[in-house]
């Protein structure tokens, strides 16, 4: 936790749906069913701007199909969205990414048959040369396709991929692939950046590095929603901590707060454990074995 972000939070109540000073993401009454089977039943979020939020919870909790109702990638079956205090029911994910908002994926989505480049200018938004007439009046655009590549360029010394800059994304590592996701995301220059699984898949040589890049996310003013089943992860970088179990988000708080709650202990373990439990050890078993 960054002290300087964690202090905007402070003096704010550790429990669910609790207001926050400066909300960039608000969910109302949000629920999802596949089935018969209420997979998402969130009665109220938010996400305070400028900060780390980590979203956890046992396998089977929703925390993937709430990432997606907020991402666009699915639609509610009731309840309401808004980001930077504009409705954004309906939205589609690409509507969003224009509006200020952006997800990478546990399972990166980088397109394997293009350069890394080429996978970097394509994150950029606002396009001109995408007009089907712009696109035949070069000098309409050719400045600002300068300016994309050279943002792209930038990006990729940052994340160090600067040297894969020709190659083909498909010949990335899987922990390569997701700083070229997270880097192409970048590129949108979003106020919001939602990452499923971050750290999934990737190998210990380059999970700090990119733990550091999601720190300096924060540190350049973007908030960010993380999805993480790595405990140590979520101390190491959440500034607050949401928790879902059976659809609902049932605490929220810093991460403190949250290894000693009743409620998340008995998610992850079940009502009949024997206390004391150390819980560190404990979430992490837990979400190792499901």
């Amino acid at each position: 936790m960054h002290a300087d972000r964690s202090a905007v939070l402070a003096g704010v109540a550790a429990e669910p749906g609790v207001p926050k000073p400066d909300p960039i993401l608000v969910a109302d009454s949000l629920q999802r069913s596949f089935g018969g089977i209420r997979a998402v039943d969130v009665d109220h979020l938010e996400v305070q701007r400028g900060i780390i939020t980590g979203l956890i919870g046992p396998n089977g909790a929703g925390k993937t199909t709430f990432f997606n109702l907020l991402t666009g990638f699915d639609q509610p079956d009731n309840g309401k969205k808004s980001f930077n205090g504009d409705s954004i029911d309906g939205k589609s994910p690409h509507a969003l990414a224009r509006q200020g908002m952006v997800r990478t994926f546990q399972l990166t989505k980088s397109l394997t048959k293009l350069s890394v480049i080429d996978n970097m200018k394509l994150g950029a938004r606002h396009q001109s040369g995408e007009s089907l007439w712009r696109s035949m009046l070069r000098p309409l655009w050719g400045s600002e396709e300068k300016a994309i590549e050279q943002r792209a360029d930038e990006l990729l010394v940052r994340f160090k991929l600067d040297h894969m800059r020709e190659e083909y994304a498909g010949t990335l590592s899987g922990g390569q692939r997701k700083l070229l996701e997270m880097a192409r995301a970048l590129m949108s220059e979003p106020d919001l950046i939602m990452l499923d699984e971050p750290m999934a898949g990737v190998n210990p040589a380059l999970t700090q590095s990119l733990l550091e890049h999601v720190k300096d996310l924060a540190g350049q003013g973007i908030s960010v929603v993380f999805v993480e089943h790595d405990m140590d992860v979520v101390r190491d970088i959440s500034d607050w901590v949401v928790v879902m179990a059976e659809g609902a988000v049932i605490a929220e708080g810093p991460h403190d707060s949250i290894t000693a709650n009743s409620d998340v202990i008995d998610a992850y373990l079940g009502t009949h454990h024997d206390a004391p439990l150390d819980v560190e050890v404990d979430l992490d078993w837990k979400e190792a074995d499901g």
